[in-house]
């Protein structure tokens, strides 16, 4: 068997082209985004951070008691057991980060972010010795977008769960149609060995052994990050939803979250484009297989799609006897999350750094801590096979993200025949026609226009024949550029991030478990680079 080397590069997120003004400046420091956050992204502000989460309390006894009873029916590793024991204790603070129940995890970034959650806690441990970390997903399970949630893809095909026409939160969901699914994708799944042997079992076990999808997520994740001590915690439970009951209440008549987050947007939207908006109420309902919005009509509240509603009266009896019916969305679901965890730091992507940026305001009105909210590490995988393919076109470790029209041109300008450049012969027609237009306008200052007229002209016929040589220059140069092609389209498939479209388990038939362990070594939690993993 040969030996896999692998190198890490570590590149600014601003070059890769992929993250967002906002997402950018956030995580340098610049421009306006860190006004919208209580602590910056970096060691100093998880110190900061540290010292004040003692500030707000939280039900401890609660969490703890309800994280083993959500243990009771999976085999729980020794780390992960340790670390829910330890949350009992006021020095220890959780990492979170936060995922819907994707069907097979979705896409890499999932795996992605668990990791860096896992890799924050160790190192705040270093740095930190007084105190312990615990690393938590967050699972999303009352989620009812089965769209998103039942699709991945594998080895290019989009595998789509339909869920036999089940409704309401994906979390709940049962797992029972889902055999001729699995049935077919190991069809196709390969090649065979341990890592498909061990990967087959897990799926099997993970989906086929357990009744509900979030039952199903909370062991596969288990599985494949519980000897790293990674707490899964499922918010569907009464026991999470009591220390809510006071923002559920004020959302439902009140309606504070709405003007708090709309008055934030709009700075926001000053400078950057606002990620969530907010609704006067930002709840659903979930009961038996529906997850509906509610929204107030005159004196009523009423659950859509649904005959269900409520006066005043009976509303707040609903509130007070069944909290876990009540499911916040975007906007009120971190105040639920930090209502239950010791919690110091938030780690998500572009998209929920750039809601979080949204809701300070909505914390201070409640009081509830506001974490440090740190962008999930993104990484590139380089196989070797792609790797050789970028040494053949003479492209660097961090070129691959460059646009490939500038990779072209680059390669032809450095590689190519300069023939097909006509800048030199167009300032000299510019010189030239600079000399005509001075001597027409000393006869006629009306021929000026035209004069440049004529100017513009000859440019755009000079342009057009740049263009036609520069595609000459491609034809004899097509087997070069083919390389560029064929590595911009596997390395970026569908012009996106490969972590946005691959699924995790054609990493684990290649690598197994050790596919976790080297993104452990090579994530650098608080360094606010994206990573290039390549192998030779």
């Amino acid at each position: 068997m040969s030996i896999v080397h692998r190198s890490f590069t570590y590149l600014p997120y601003s070059d890769t082209g992929y993250f967002s003004q906002l997402v950018t400046d956030y995580i340098s420091g610049s421009g306006h985004a860190t006004s919208f956050v209580k602590y910056s992204p970096d060691a100093t502000g998880l110190q900061q951070a540290i010292n004040d989460r003692g500030k707000y309390t939280i039900d401890r006894i609660a969490l703890v008691n309800t994280l083993a009873k959500q243990y009771e029916t999976i085999d729980t590793p020794e780390a992960v057991r340790k670390n829910i024991e330890l949350l009992r204790n006021e020095t220890t603070f959780t990492v979170c980060t936060a995922h819907q129940p994707n069907l097979l995890t979705g896409y890499l970034y999932f795996i992605y972010k668990i990791v860096h959650a896992i890799r924050l806690a160790a190192e705040l441990k270093k740095l930190h010795p007084q105190n312990d970390f615990v690393p938590v997903y967050y699972m999303g399970s009352e989620d009812n977008d089965l769209d998103e949630l039942g699709v991945f893809n594998y080895q290019n095909k989009k595998w789509r769960w339909d869920a036999d026409g089940q409704t309401g939160a994906v979390g709940r969901m049962s797992t029972s149609s889902l055999k001729p699914l699995l049935s077919d994708l190991f069809k196709v799944m390969g090649p065979p060995g341990q890592h498909f042997d061990d990967l087959k079992e897990l799926l099997t076990k993970s989906y086929l052994e357990h009744k509900t999808i979030g039952d199903a997520t909370r062991f596969l994740v288990n599985e494949l990050f519980g000897r790293y001590g990674l707490i899964v915690l499922d918010p569907d439970d009464v026991a999470f939803k009591k220390p809510i009951v006071d923002i559920v209440k004020d959302d439902l008549q009140y309606h504070s979250a709405f003007a708090l987050v709309t008055t934030q947007v709009e700075k926001l939207e000053q400078h950057y484009r606002a990620q969530a908006h907010p609704r006067p109420i930002n709840l659903f309902y979930m009961k038996d297989n529906i997850r509906e919005r509610v929204e107030k009509q005159g004196d009523e509240w009423v659950v859509i799609n649904s005959d269900i509603s409520w006066n005043k009266e009976q509303l707040l009896e609903e509130v007070d006897q069944h909290p876990e019916r009540f499911s916040p969305n975007v906007i009120l679901r971190g105040l639920l999350q930090e209502r239950i965890l010791p919690n110091v730091a938030f780690i998500g992507g572009g998209a929920e750094v750039a809601y979080w940026l949204q809701l300070k305001s909505v914390f201070e009105q409640y009081n509830v801590f506001y974490p440090v909210i740190l962008l999930r590490q993104s990484a590139q995988w380089i196989h070797s096979k792609q790797a050789e393919l970028r040494e053949k076109a003479g492209l660097t470790v961090t070129d691959v993200f460059k646009d490939e029209a500038r990779l072209v041109r680059e390669y032809l300008l450095h590689h190519g025949n300069d023939q097909w450049q006509t800048g030199a012969e167009m300032n000299a027609i510019d010189s030239i026609m600079t000399q005509l237009k001075q001597k027409a306008m000393s006869l006629d200052v009306t021929l000026r226009s035209s004069t440049e007229a004529a100017l513009a002209k000859i440019k755009h016929q000079m342009d057009v024949l740049e263009k036609k040589m520069l595609r000459a220059e491609k034809r004899k140069m097509h087997i070069e550029l083919a390389r560029i092609t064929r590595l911009k389209e596997s390395l970026f498939p569908g012009n996106s991030l490969q972590e946005r479209k691959e699924n995790f388990t054609e990493y684990f038939l290649q690598y197994g478990h050790s596919f976790i362990d080297v993104l452990y070594d090579a994530f650098q939690p608080l360094r606010n680079e994206f990573l290039i993993v390549e192998e030779k």
